[in-house]
């Protein structure tokens, strides 16, 4: 395998055989790792870019120059073809609860808890005293059911899934009453338009985009009503002159008219948040104590644990919920519900919060502590990123993100690349070289900077040494 070779015929030929190279004893190893077929497969694909480089320069490509070289690439197409979508990433983008990022991070008891259910047998659906079937929601009901002060609770896989399972079990083929100021879109063109069409349901729109008053609702009410559903606005307000009509209130006239009350809460918070510096946050014990029948909220956003949708509310609804179709295909797993269970099981003791849920904990961090972060991040960074960025620690704010309180902005700092004069890389290379690390660093441009937010940092050494790394390989 050398370059000195006049003709193209030639080079051809002197490409290796692909029985010869799984006789090689490094390739040989590589097949017991990753498997004759994915091996054979990254042989070919290597064999036949060579001849196509062959083709269009009349030269070998630098990794044919010897076989030593050709099993180093392919020894690096296996591991990026083993390398799992969905690594560890340092979420340095100003929003805490990214949903492109997974959202909430858990908790270390709730990790353990799913380490545990995955490596062994679990009663999912066994009850151990009676030794007979159970119900793989009955667990958690009885911890969610002392959290709010419900009297029956139904899990599924998302919020969105959680709506549409009322709306279906409660409302399908009837009318459902929502103000217009409510019909929210959320992430992916969610819409609740979309929804109760696909729920079967009518929608009745009442009020206005900005003031919806009790009698709108009561003028509505017919027969064929199913329910009043009250949507929280958890991803924008409206402000100015507007007008709203409280749970309680709603919940005298349902109460009255005889049709239920459901509410999609979205962001579920389940403790007081103005306790970690955050604005204040509907709960599910407030609307339940405000007579709402059924309340859905997200698992993944202010309660800190997993992607579930948790339904709480009165026991004769979630009966039917949990009788319905539906209910089997978005109930949640083993995993989730794991997870889940050691996040509620925190709540019990609400001081510990901060320190316990990663969410909580980022969010209630002090100026006074992003500050020496930043301190030792300028003592140790700036030499390896000269002489082509500048960097210097500058104010910023942090939103808490997934629709969660949108006008709250949390104080914060942020590490700042600027470009020098002199430098010969622009902003957009330097996001790729943060993002093409081992754990990928993702913060956000802005003016022709490059800003990650302190407020996401964690295992600060080791994002430390990462910079460095990048800084190194400028």
């Amino acid at each position: 395998m050398t370059q000195a070779i006049d003709t193209t015929a030639a080079l051809y030929r002197s490409l290796p055989a692909m029985d010869s190279l799984l006789l090689n004893k490094a390739v040989q190893k590589l097949r017991q790792e990753y498997g004759d077929t994915w091996v054979k497969t990254q042989l070919n694909s290597l064999l036949n870019q060579a001849r196509e480089h062959i083709a269009l320069h009349r030269r070998l490509p630098d990794y044919c120059d010897t076989p030593e070289s050709l099993i180093k690439e392919l020894t690096h197409k296996l591991l990026d073809g083993h390398r799992h979508s969905l690594q560890s990433v340092w979420n340095l983008t100003g929003t805490i609860l990214h949903t492109n990022l997974g959202r909430s991070q858990l908790s270390e008891a709730a990790i353990s808890a799913v380490t545990k259910v995955m490596r062994y047998p679990t009663p999912l659906e066994f009850e151990l005293e009676a030794g007979k079937r159970g119900h793989r929601d009955q667990a958690i009901g009885k911890i969610l059911q002392q959290l709010t002060g419900s009297q029956s609770c139904c899990l599924v896989n998302n919020n969105a899934a959680a709506v549409l399972l009322m709306l279906s079990s409660v409302a399908a083929g009837k009318e459902v009453i929502v103000s217009r100021g409510e019909l929210v879109e959320i992430g992916g063109a969610f819409r609740i338009p979309d929804i109760m069409r696909q729920a079967g349901c009518t929608l009745i729109e009442v009020g206005s985009t900005n003031r919806t008053h009790l009698r709108d609702y009561e003028a509505a009410i017919t027969e064929n009503t199913a329910a009043i559903m009250k949507v929280h606005t958890s991803n924008y307000h409206i402000q100015g002159f507007t007008s709203a009509v409280d749970e309680q209130s709603l919940a005298t006239l349902c109460q009255q008219h005889k049709v239920p009350l459901i509410s999609d809460l979205g962001s579920g918070a389940l403790t007081e948040l103005s306790q970690f510096g955050l604005g204040d946050e509907p709960t599910p014990q407030k609307m339940l104590s405000d007579g709402v029948n059924l309340i859905s909220f997200s698992g993944d956003k202010l309660l800190g644990g997993p992607q579930a949708g948790l339904i709480v509310g009165d026991k004769k609804l979630i009966d039917k919920l949990q009788r319905h179709p539906l209910k089997r295909a978005l109930r949640c797993d083993k995993m989730t519900l794991a997870a889940l269970e050691a996040t509620l099981l925190l709540y019990r003791n609400p001081k510990r919060l901060s320190e316990e849920l990663p969410m909580l904990k980022k969010m209630s961090r002090s100026l006074a502590e992003l500050e020496q972060v930043g301190q030792q991040m300028m003592a140790e960074l700036p030499e390896y990123f000269a002489p082509h960025f500048t960097l210097a620690i500058t104010t910023s704010q942090t939103q808490i993100g997934s629709g969660s309180q949108p006008d709250t902005l949390l104080e914060s700092l942020a590490l700042t690349f600027t470009p020098t004069t002199k430098n010969q890389y622009r902003i957009h290379e330097l996001e790729q070289k943060f993002k093409q690390q081992a754990r990928p660093i993702i913060g956000r441009m802005t003016n022709n900077q490059y800003w990650l937010d302190l407020r996401g940092a964690e295992q600060e050494t080791r994002l430390i040494n990462a910079l460095r790394q990048v800084g190194q390989a400028l």
